[in-house]
């Protein structure tokens, strides 16, 4: 990141005591400062969900370019680089430019309270008001009907399946988390709905009937499934035959047939076959293939995952079961506010081993003698390590041909990228 991105980043932090505070008064506040850069968005695709939304996002947005259209996306968090998040007509935003709009906000504020994501989502909103495209991908940062960017009429929302996550800030049940995502419905304007429990969609279908929003649902409207190793998309316009996503594990065809729902909504559906075959996703169930640490576990295969909650464990065992067999071995760091047994129980059965890690720099990490104990819980075998690097050597001394898996957080599979970059 350039200085000063970073220097700005880092006085943005100090606004507001809370890194979470889901009211929208704040960004209400500073954008009629900003003189309303919302509403002068290209057409925007509003993304909210537990699990799946950066996935679909990548899939969307390969579809819509490979259809010709200019896509503006933003999405969070970051893995490598803050500037990650602002992708501007393709393209991620000059480090140059994302400090002269941090700054413009930052003055515009007046020091005002405000979270540092309300404040860079602000940001986000004037490049794109600034800049043309023909859409603007917004993914949801904490549930939606308090984020930050639910301050938009988009023309098209998406709900990813919803799961139990932020339990802290969303709810304790799947029926409120459902209805905090369901919150980014308006009126009149058409939502893809991706595979849910039964209660999520409930709450779904009972909001969208209170607001009169057209409903596109998964199993209704909708099917997607894997048939002789290829995509098979059926909905009332006909059956597309296409390739399995290049992102890799069986939720993947739920997120591609949302995508695909979408690109048809949008009347784009002759990207479908690029959304399935150029889209790029880091940090989820990634082949490290070069780097540092990829040298340091010379023969053994070394892999990267930042799913986090106990519905992101279940399709991480599932999608590693689909891979040629090897002894799996975990690496694995968590934020102290997740589940994280309930991540880790679906990966006893693969699994053979977990190394315990802290997160570097992160104030919030789960402590390695924690996540033991989650593992314990979880049954899987294990033992605290220093340092990811510390782990990949106990793993290789013993096991030259293991597969390595780095896993548990976003923030940790950032580490690793920046890292091993």
């Amino acid at each position: 990141m350039s200085d000063g991105s970073d220097v700005v980043l880092d006085r943005l932090m100090a606004l507001h005591p809370k890194v979470i505070d889901l009211v929208l008064d704040r960004v209400h506040r500073l954008l009629d400062a900003l003189d309303h850069p919302e509403a002068r968005l290209p057409p925007v695709i509003h993304i909210a969900g537990t699990n799946g939304k950066g996935s679909t996002q990548a899939m969307l947005r390969a579809g819509l370019e490979a259809a010709g259209d200019r896509v503006h996306a933003y999405t969070s968090p970051h893995l490598a680089r803050f500037h990650e998040r602002i992708r501007l007509a393709g393209h991620l935003i000059a480090e140059e430019d994302l400090a002269d709009l941090l700054a413009e906000c930052e003055a515009a504020n007046g020091g005002a309270p405000i979270t540092f994501f309300e404040i860079t989502t602000c940001a986000a909103f004037l490049a794109f008001a600034r800049t043309p495209a023909d859409w603007t991908l917004l993914e949801v940062g904490l549930g939606g009907r308090l984020d930050a960017t639910n301050v938009v009429t988009p023309r098209l929302s998406i709900i990813t399946p919803v799961s139990m996550d932020h339990e802290a800030f969303l709810g304790d049940t799947l029926t409120a988390i459902a209805g905090e995502k369901a919150g980014i419905l308006n009126r009149g304007v058409p939502c893809i709905v991706g595979p849910q429990d039964d209660a999520a969609l409930d709450v779904i279908e009972a909001t969208a009937a209170r607001l009169g929003a057209p409903l596109l649902i998964h199993g209704q409207h909708w099917h997607v499934t894997e048939e002789g190793g290829r995509l098979v998309f059926q909905d009332e316009t006909g059956l597309m035959d296409l390739p399995l996503p290049r992102l890799i594990g069986a939720h993947q065809v739920g997120n591609a047939g949302i995508a695909i729902a979408a690109l048809r909504a949008l009347n784009r559906a002759e990207g479908a076959e690029a959304a399935m075959t150029d889209a790029v996703w880091p940090g989820r169930m990634q082949r490290l293939t070069k780097g540092p640490l990829v040298d340091a576990a010379g023969t053994a295969e070394l892999w990267l995952d930042g799913g986090h909650n106990p519905a992101a464990g279940t399709a991480l065992a599932e999608a590693l079961t689909r891979l040629p067999p090897r002894p799996l071995h975990l690496i694995c760091g968590m934020l102290n506010t997740k589940d994280a047994a309930g991540y880790m129980t679906p990966l006893a059965g693969p699994a053979i081993h977990l190394h315990a890690v802290s997160i570097p720099g992160e104030a919030n990490t789960l402590s390695a003698t924690d996540t033991c104990a989650a593992a314990d819980r979880a049954g899987i075998p294990n033992s605290p390590a220093a340092s990811v690097d510390d782990a990949i050597a106990a793993i290789t001394a013993i096991d030259p041909t293991a597969r390595i898996l780095i896993c548990g957080s976003l923030y940790l599979a950032g580490h690793i990228l920046r890292s091993n970059a």
